[in-house]
């Protein structure tokens, strides 16, 4: 079965009352284009399943989870069954556009991007609880990982397919697909794309994600740079913290020597704990490294991904 140009992946969550108008104008936007639909349902409470069964073409597919895993996993299941040269990723609550698609399908296409990611222009969301958390984190997000994009809260996105289902989306690192990408080599730009006041439904997040996205910065800090060398992290501050120990230590014994009383000074036990403290983050990143390397030898993966090989045509002289 020849494989589509282009695999459309939506999450949906108790979202009954958008799944007839987000089907029309989906099937709408990509006519002309050799497509599939994947609906992903993350273990919906209300009429969401009947709805997609109802409205549905031949050319969707609807998975259904048997609970709520969340959207990141939502997007990694609809990605890993997604058999398009492209994939395109939007939420199922009609604040995205699919009429954006096809224009950012055709940008990736002619112009060789990698991924091509939505910039919400005229953002349709409450000021004070949505618009300035969100410019806060993406701020915060855009100046650590060093990944320029102004917009990392729009799910409205185009991938080359070797891209997406190679990023390893687990807990909740949707808010870091870009990240994700560029450690994956990709090239991206980004488009202003439309963006709807939600009518059905309610909002799915609130003021205690920007906690998650801080605490998810961290872990895409890490594995942006430290991932595959755990000892530099682990061992840099380990050898500090081991280096200021002794030193303490040193002072403390030329006190005691000198016959002043050291028992019970703060001194002292900031001595000990930076040294007990730099022994066990040395191991730790002893232990990380193995724990690396038995990742990738035991599954044979490799550090790195080749893009393209060249095959010479001039015979040997």
């Amino acid at each position: 079965m020849k494989s589509p140009t282009l695999s459309v992946v939506i999450t949906v969550y108790n979202e009954e009352d958008n799944i007839q108008p987000l089907l029309a104008q989906t099937y709408a936007a990509l006519e002309g284009i050799d497509y599939e639909v994947i609906l992903v349902e993350d273990g919906a409470t209300d009429r969401t399943v009947e709805e997609v069964k109802k409205y549905a073409n031949s050319r969707t597919r609807l998975l259904i989870f048997n609970k709520n895993y969340g959207q990141t996993t939502a997007l990694a299941a609809g990605i890993d069954a997604a058999t398009g040269a492209y994939i395109a990723t939007m939420d199922g609550d009609l604040q995205n556009d699919p009429s954006d698609i096809p224009g950012m399908l055709k940008k990736a296409m002619e112009e060789d991007w990698d991924v091509v990611a939505g910039r919400r222009a005229n953002r349709q969301d409450g000021f004070v609880l949505r618009k300035i958390p969100s410019k806060i984190a993406n701020w915060i997000i855009r100046n650590t990982t060093k990944v320029y994009l102004n917009d990392y809260g729009c799910t409205l996105r185009v991938y080359r397919a070797h891209i997406a289902q190679n990023m390893g989306l687990y807990g909740e690192l949707h808010r870091f697909i870009p990240v994700l990408a560029k450690q994956e080599g990709a090239r991206m730009t980004e488009v202003d794309v439309k963006h709807h006041p939600r009518i059905h439904g309610t909002s799915k997040y609130g003021l205690s994600r920007t906690f998650k996205v801080m605490a998810d910065l961290i872990l895409m800090l890490f594995f942006q740079k430290y991932f595959l060398r755990p000892i530099h992290i682990f061992g840099s501050f380990g050898l500090l913290a081991l280096f200021i120990g002794v030193l303490i230590n040193i002072y403390m014994l030329a006190l005691k020597i000198a016959g002043e009383d050291i028992w019970g000074r703060p001194m002292l036990l900031l001595g000990f704990i930076l040294f007990i403290g730099g022994i066990q983050l040395i191991t730790t990143g002893l232990i990380a490294e193995v724990i690396i390397r038995t990742y990738f030898e035991s599954q044979d993966k490799k550090t790195y991904r080749i893009k393209a090989v060249y095959q010479g045509e001039h015979e040997s002289v």
